[in-house]
């Protein structure tokens, strides 16, 4: 049976990495299976870290202590998303909304530990969240245009090889 030159070319995998992970994951060498967080209780296994793998008393005798990315990057400072929250709703409503952000932070963390909130800065007229990944800031904005009402923008942008995200929060003017 003759093959179409469309197949026979979807066949040809030169020039494809064989390892399909990201490149930013490869920068690491990968830790022991299993390895355990030992700042969030995060746990290595199967090539993913998570915090709903049960903690058994076999799996605390192979583990090796270690830190996951996320905590890595948290400690050191290192931040790809970044959320300013402006607006009269800011000040007035300051611990509803932190509250709501470290909900958010929370449920994204269950099953994806290396999404962690680097700070969370108050100066008086705004709200600046530095978070370790650009899909957790962008959640924290669109989550707080949702439950306080007001927009959400986004700009990514990459300077010196890395992408971030800056997402603005702008809250709604009071209403009399």
């Amino acid at each position: 049976m003759k093959q179409g030159k469309g197949l026979i070319r979807s066949l040809d995998r030169r020039g494809a990495r064989s390892n399909q992970k990201p490149p930013v994951a490869l920068k690491t060498p990968e830790p022991f299976d299993p390895t355990v967080c030992q700042r969030c209780g995060a746990v290595y296994s199967q090539e993913t870290w998570r915090r709903n793998h049960p903690l058994t008393g076999r799996l605390l005798e192979r583990a090796q202590w270690g830190t996951c990315p996320g905590c890595t990057q948290a400690v050191g400072g290192e931040y790809h998303g970044r959320v300013i929250a402006r607006g009269a709703a800011v000040a007035a409503k300051l611990d509803d909304i932190r509250r709501r952000i470290h909900n958010v932070a929370q449920r994204a963390g269950f099953t994806q530990p290396e999404r962690q909130i680097v700070s969370i800065e108050w100066d008086g007229a705004a709200l600046e969240i530095l978070t370790t990944s650009q899909k957790l800031a962008h959640r924290i904005a669109h989550e707080l245009a949702k439950a306080f009402g007001g927009r959400a923008k986004y700009e990514w942008s990459r300077a010196d090889g890395e992408a971030g995200l800056l997402a603005t929060w702008q809250s709604e003017a009071r209403r009399k």
